[in-house]
């Protein structure tokens, strides 16, 4: 349907999937050029802001700061960690799945041992395989990060509305979510700790 030009229609399907959890990068891409032909530079921000998530390059940066208006933006800084996570992330679901063959492969190979001799089983690598499944099937996430969306947005350095206002800034920027409080998200910003009100970020 994209490649037909059927635009509309294609991105009904797109937004079902993507609201489903079920994205590509390519299809973020695609969703980005709808949302702009149609003028809604605020959902194209997102879709490509979701994508620098999926493929952090500067390419993606350059488009947004031409959507948002901004010269600069704040948050989209990758480290090599970072990336490294962004790549165990993608793949946790083939990275478990070979996981799970070679813990199958290792009670396998215990059991047919056990039956063959009568010498102490070494149970460690068995052991070490299930830890490391159950570690990758439910702590390895990718960051949790939040675009906002809101003009203007302010941070504080307090969750109240008595907070000292750190900065205020317009829709474009990305924070690094690390708790929520109430209305607030506790978030990183410039490396340092500050408050944003959910109603002004949109999770990404």
């Amino acid at each position: 349907m994209f490649n037909s030009r059927s635009y509309k229609e294609a991105m009904e399907i797109y937004d079902s999937n993507y609201q489903s959890g079920i994205y590509s990068p390519a299809m973020l891409l695609k969703m980005a050029f709808i949302a702009e032909g149609i003028g809604d530079n605020e959902r194209a921000t997102l879709y490509l802001s979701k994508y620098y998530d999926l493929d952090p390059n500067p390419q993606a940066i350059t488009k947004i700061k031409s959507l948002t208006g901004q010269s600069s933006l704040v948050g989209y800084e990758v480290s090599d960690g970072q990336r490294f996570m962004i790549f165990l992330t993608e793949y946790q679901n083939y990275i478990v799945g070979v996981l799970v063959v070679f813990l199958v492969l290792s009670i396998v190979a215990i059991w047919i041992s056990g039956r063959k001799s009568e010498t102490t089983q070494n149970f460690w690598p068995t052991i070490l395989l299930i830890i490391l499944i159950f570690v990758a099937n439910n702590f390895l996430n990718g960051p949790r990060t939040g675009l906002v969306t809101s003009s203007p947005t302010f941070i504080v350095s307090k969750p109240t509305a008595g907070g000292e206002l750190v900065d205020m800034v317009e829709p474009g920027h990305r924070v690094r979510i690390k708790s929520s409080k109430d209305i607030w998200y506790e978030v990183e910003w410039k490396d340092h700790r500050a408050y944003i009100k959910k109603e002004d970020v949109t999770r990404l």
